[in-house]
């Protein structure tokens, strides 16, 4: 699809290279934080900083969006904001980026829209203009590029293109920040654009 290879040739200038071997928005475990302790988030990446939320010992699913260095914190949301964690309690999860993670959380405001996107299965997106189911495909890397994503879909008369991109993105509404933006082309009867962010989603549906 023209749009969809349009949209994920976008630049990513001033975007923080990620070292390997995780590359960012990714899901990781806590570990090695003793049964009945908690792993602290913090408000600024520093030990002394305001402790505002807490991961249990077996905490898994923790997305991390952002980071200092790579064995130093790990930006996470917690509540409506966006804290900081000590990455040596935390592990990577197996296939817990893209392109393996095939569940992301989608959203937008101006106007309000969110997708659950289950790439290679259902997806439903929610705008103004109604619900509407989607048979997608698998995520797709962008063609030369570790940084973009793509997933297509359709329905009866109807078309979806989800692009992804590895970049900071604030939903508007809270200081939660995420770590990837998204683009959405509707096409058919209704065609139209939709801007937000994505969040890396492990929930059952």
């Amino acid at each position: 699809m023209a749009a969809l290879a349009a949209v994920l040739a976008l630049p990513a200038a001033g975007q923080e290279e990620i070292a390997p071997p995780v590359t960012l928005p990714a899901l990781f475990s806590v570990a090695g934080v003793a049964p009945g302790d908690v792993l602290n988030i913090r408000a600024e990446p520093d030990a002394a900083a305001e402790k505002i939320g807490e991961l249990a010992p077996d905490a898994v699913g923790v997305e991390v969006t952002a980071r200092t260095a790579p064995d130093g914190w790990g930006r996470v949301n917690t509540g409506e904001r966006a804290g900081w964690v000590s990455l040596g309690f935390l592990a990577p999860q197996d296939g817990g980026a893209l392109p393996e993670v095939s569940r992301l959380s989608c959203f937008g405001t101006e106007p309000f829209w969110s997708l659950d996107a289950d790439a290679g299965g259902l997806s439903n997106l929610s705008d103004p203009e109604g619900e509407a189911l989607f048979l997608t495909g698998p995520v797709q890397p962008g063609a030369g590029r570790s940084d973009v994503f793509g997933v297509t879909g359709g329905a009866a008369g109807r078309t979806l293109a989800l692009a992804i991109r590895a970049a900071e993105c604030s939903d508007g509404m809270s200081d939660r920040l995420y770590g990837l933006s998204a683009t959405v082309l509707v096409g058919g009867t209704m065609p139209r654009t939709l801007a937000g962010c994505c969040s890396l989603d492990t929930a059952e549906r």
